[in-house]
């Protein structure tokens, strides 16, 4: 083993292992921290970013950790959500007078977990990266620690995510029993030609906790609760780069550790998707509450992705990483538009905040309206490009996954109706009081974001698209 050798392939993990370290030194010794604290974890994000998109390709540490394309991809749009979430939760907490260090830093933790994610090529590995961001996201959904409901969010975050753990660990034991390694091309050896019981057995214990992760039905549980009890800027970071960087560890693992038994777990996959859908759109109808209701779109939308996924092959995991980054934009900029957004000094989280708002706020009821639209999967907005993507590999697969992808349509129209009726009564209902003033950072995120829905989307597909494709490629073979 060549120690600098694979310290430079996992050079952008080293660059926010040794930035994290220095932060939190920083944080704990100065008095105060400012913009100079804010900028300085930015700017090792952005520098990680760079790392991972020009380092060069390669296995590091007995193939546990593994640089190319599809890593280089996932991490760049983690690091920059990352510090999209940076800046928002700096501006959300300073203007309530809660602003603490430990934030930065726990924000910058969870991108290094996430890094790790998508370049884990070892269960091991997998497992670290996992733990590595988890605790993070438990300590952050818990940061309001005087509001009972944030800590509540917390508590049921981690108590759930122990369990996602144990089984998690079953999984890659049962893996390891059967097939007598933890490395994912060993375990790809092993079950060449077909898995074994024990292998499946494992294997769906592992999707079970990873499905915990991505909000998955039937491991959807934490979700409403968390997005609703935890901090608004906190849930628009937990909806986006987490799920997007266990939806590429999905990809890493069973197109490359369990290529042999793509039947099985395909089917397990489509299962768990159609679930997604059908929980999240219909549940989704019963919501007043909007981080629960967006909370529920995460659901059915993770189904979609793993629809995607389940297509196979690299059309199948392009489609799901043009979704999911495309996701990770529009879900970042309408957790923008909350958090920009009092009555009275009040949240605003109900239907019934949201009446009049077009009057009112005319740039963020347009911003919400197309986030709303986009989720929705209405052309020409980002959201139904993700949704193609998704629909024309599920199409191209086979029988199977083209009857998935009608029955997800179905779901789509469903759903339609929370969102529809969102921009209804931001349009044409009275509105019940004043807003106060939009925090300025925050509207900043949220045109910004809204501006890619539509439409500049139409432009970063150009690129987006060549890029996601050697993504796939990279995590197929």
């Amino acid at each position: 083993m060549d120690l600098s050798r694979d310290l430079t392939l996992a050079l952008p993990e080293v660059i926010l292992t040794l930035a994290s370290l220095a932060l939190l030194v920083w944080g704990a010794y100065a008095k105060k921290t400012g913009p100079v604290f804010i900028l300085a974890a930015v700017a090792a994000l952005a520098v990680a970013a760079f790392a991972a998109a020009t380092g060069t390709a390669g296995r590091a540490f007995g193939g546990a950790l593994i640089a190319d394309d599809g890593a280089g991809f996932a991490k760049v749009a983690i690091y920059a959500a990352s510090a999209v979430a940076i800046v928002l939760c700096d501006r959300w907490f300073t203007q309530k007078g809660t602003a603490r260090f430990e934030l930065t830093v726990l924000i910058v933790l969870a991108a290094l977990g996430m890094g790790i994610m998508v370049s884990a090529g070892d269960l091991i590995s997998l497992y670290l990266g996992i733990e590595l961001h988890s605790l993070a996201l438990y300590i952050l959904a818990a940061f309001q620690r005087d509001d009972e409901k944030s800590s509540e969010a917390g508590l049921k975050y981690f108590v759930l995510g122990a369990l996602s753990s144990g089984l998690l660990l079953y999984g890659a034991s049962l893996v390891y029993g059967f097939a007598g390694s933890t490395n994912f091309l060993a375990i790809a050896r092993a079950t060449h030609g077909g898995a074994g019981v024990g292998v499946v057995f494992g294997l769906v214990f592992l999707i079970c906790g990873i499905g915990f992760k991505v909000s998955a039905a039937p491991f959807h549980m934490w979700t409403p609760d968390v997005y609703e009890g935890a901090p608004t800027p906190i849930v628009g970071f937990f909806a986006g780069a987490p799920k997007l960087a266990a939806m590429a560890l999905f990809a890493r693992l069973l197109t490359e550790g369990f290529s042999g038994a793509t039947d099985q777990w395909r089917q397990v996959l489509v299962i768990v998707a159609l679930l997604s859908v059908f929980v999240g759109a219909f549940a989704g109808l019963a919501q007043s509450n909007l981080k629960r209701l967006w909370a529920y779109s995460s659901i059915a939308n993770i189904g979609y992705a793993l629809i995607g996924l389940a297509a196979g092959g690299p059309a199948g995991v392009q489609s799901m990483l043009v979704f999911m980054v495309l996701y990770t934009i529009d879900v970042t900029g309408f957790f923008a538009c909350l958090a920009a957004l009092q009555r009275s000094g009040k949240a605003m989280e109900s239907f019934d905040d949201f009446a009049g708002l077009m009057s009112e706020r005319p740039g963020l009821a347009l911003a919400i309206t197309a986030f709303s639209l986009s989720a929705l999967g209405m052309p020409p907005f980002s959201g139904f490009f993700g949704k193609f993507y998704v629909f024309k590999a599920a199409l191209a697969a086979g029988p199977f996954t083209t009857w998935a992808a009608v029955l997800a349509l179905v779901g789509s129209v469903v759903a339609a109706f929370y969102y529809l009726k969102l921009i209804k009564v931001m349009w044409f209902d009275p509105a019940p009081s004043q807003t106060d003033k939009p925090a300025g950072g925050a509207t900043a995120i949220a045109y910004a974001a809204a501006l890619f829905a539509i439409p500049v989307v139409w432009v970063a597909l150009t690129w987006l698209d060549p890029l996601s494709l050697s993504a796939a490629i990279a995590f197929v073979h």
